[in-house]
């Protein structure tokens, strides 16, 4: 989708309705500054805001996708390509999601196991020993739920009994066995427990 059409789209139409981006906001209950980014490109309304939006500038979702209004002969056309690019776009997401888990996986082990090497090697007073280590737990305390959160929601799981896809609840993901991203969790489609294994698509 091209955020620079839509920008330019959401201000003619905002303008066409008479409306001025502080009043826009009002309507909606954000900042105007908000406004002003979708305006020049800089960033797209949220899906939770989308269909207020479209109701104040009085065309459809399939229209602020397009950066157009829409013949009714070239609607359903519009609508493929909206749906199929928003996919693209949750895909890439997902993928840049999965990299950056990868990264924080990384770094919390980096520090822990320098921390603990320093603490076994080095000579010290004991409370400082003690200290260091703790401080080697602190990434994990506070990363490895951010970690596990990019887990559930990036991509899918696939159940090996009735290749359902889905994504699992948060308790699922944290208390399910695993052996790097394939977890063993019960399908919520056929209720049997299965390696399942994370991807991206669902098709």
């Amino acid at each position: 989708m091209d955020q620079i059409k839509i920008g330019k789209f959401i201000a003619e139409c905002r303008k066409k309705n008479n409306l001025t981006q502080m009043q826009l906001a009002e309507k909606l209950n954000i900042t105007d500054r908000a406004i002003s980014k979708w305006e020049n490109g800089k960033a797209m309304p949220d899906s939770s805001i989308m269909l207020d939006l479209c109701n104040e500038l009085k065309i459809s979702v399939n229209e602020l996708l397009s950066g157009e209004v829409l013949e009714m002969n070239s609607y359903n056309v519009k609508l493929e390509q909206n749906l199929i690019e928003m996919v693209k776009q949750k895909e890439q997401s997902d993928k840049r999601l999965l990299t950056i888990e990868i990264v924080i996986g990384l770094l919390i082990s980096i520090v822990f196991f320098a921390l603990i090497i320093i603490a076994s090697l080095v000579e010290m007073e004991d409370w400082l020993r003690t200290t260091l280590i703790l401080t080697g737990f602190i990434p994990f305390i506070i990363m490895i739920p951010f970690a596990i959160r990019i887990e559930q929601t990036a991509g899918y799981y696939e159940c090996q009994k009735c290749h359902h896809k889905y994504i699992p609840k948060y308790s699922s993901v944290l208390w399910a066995m695993h052996v790097n991203r394939t977890r063993y969790m019960k399908c919520p489609k056929c209720n049997q427990r299965s390696w399942q294994k994370k991807v991206i698509t669902k098709e």
